[in-house]
């Protein structure tokens, strides 16, 4: 059995209000616990794989594409492969997600 927390781990994210850790990395998926501070965000880019987002604290404004909306915690989102995407807290608190991309890219 092997355990961790996101407050234990090394950052692979760690600018501009954007701090991230991989808590999960195998051949078969990735999940990245996201802490995004207020008023900053996850520029938008592609993934070749699929990805759910997983709120788990605060509001995220997700931009899929040409749709944005907000989300409040205990939301999952589906953003498909090869299509922008990006996360935003317009919130005053920080915005705490997960980000699981099946298989690993």
């Amino acid at each position: 059995m092997y355990s961790r927390t996101y407050k234990d781990l090394e950052p692979v994210l760690n600018v501009n209000g954007l701090h991230g850790v991989k808590l999960y990395v195998h051949p078969e998926g990735e999940i990245v616990h996201l802490t995004i501070s207020p008023g900053a965000h996850l520029k938008a880019h592609k993934t070749p794989v699929n990805v759910l987002f997983y709120v788990l604290e605060g509001e995220a404004t997700l931009h899929i594409g040409e749709e944005v909306q907000t989300f409040p915690r205990d939301t999952a989102v589906d953003s498909p492969k090869d299509i922008p995407h990006a996360v935003t807290n317009n919130g005053d608190t920080d915005l705490r997600l997960l980000v699981i991309k099946m298989p690993k890219p």
